[in-house]
């Protein structure tokens, strides 16, 4: 076999239809889209449009939302790994980390850590650094003699020491006017 006679499979090809050519080829005038009328029209999109009916999208409740702090792991099966360690990607001796996997070609790219998973057999002792594992992950990981460093999420209301922030306590507008209230009938009961 040659390049120039490689061909794709019969009929997966298939030549546009060209509309609007002439009476003889069957789709000339109207091209196949009738007489007149809002469709036959460019330019329009009805998707969704019920003629005035409650569209199902509008009939239907709205549930949910959409977390803009989710975050976003990148899954790793353990065949995964060990295919990458008996390949000789990943150095199983000292702990593997996102960013050597992301090296290795093992994950494309980090987002906001890695998440262990079940999906194959792990023979091979490793130290792993994730920033999530599932139960059986980790005893798998455990079962081969080797453990599972779960990375802690990066929590923006932590300070440097780990402590949560405390923000500083608010005076409430109430306790406000109930003193100035308390003043008022203090001058009172001192003028009578």
């Amino acid at each position: 076999m040659k390049l120039n006679e490689l061909s794709d499979n019969p009929g997966a090809r298939k030549n546009r239809k060209r509309v609007g050519r002439g009476p003889g080829s069957g789709k000339g005038r109207t091209a196949g889209r009738g007489m007149k009328g809002q469709k036959s029209r460019s330019g329009v999109s009805i998707k969704g449009f019920e003629g005035g009916q409650m569209p199902l999208y509008r009939r239907l409740p709205k549930r949910g939302f959409t977390n803009i702090f989710r975050k976003r792991f990148v899954e790793l099966g353990t065949g995964r790994l060990q295919a990458a360690i008996d390949a000789g990607k990943i150095d199983p001796k000292g702990t593997i980390t996102g960013q050597a996997l992301v090296d290795a070609g093992v994950i494309r790219r980090l987002r906001d850590g890695v998440r262990l998973l079940v999906n194959g057999a792990l023979s091979t002792k490793v130290t792993i650094e994730v920033a999530g594992v599932t139960k059986g992950a980790a005893a798998m990981v455990e079962k081969a003699g080797g453990g599972v460093i779960v990375a802690a999420a990066a929590d923006t209301d932590k300070d440097a020491s780990g402590a949560k922030k405390k923000s500083a306590p608010k005076k409430s507008a109430s306790k406000k006017k109930k003193s100035a209230s308390e003043k008022k009938s203090g001058e009172d009961g001192a003028a009578a």
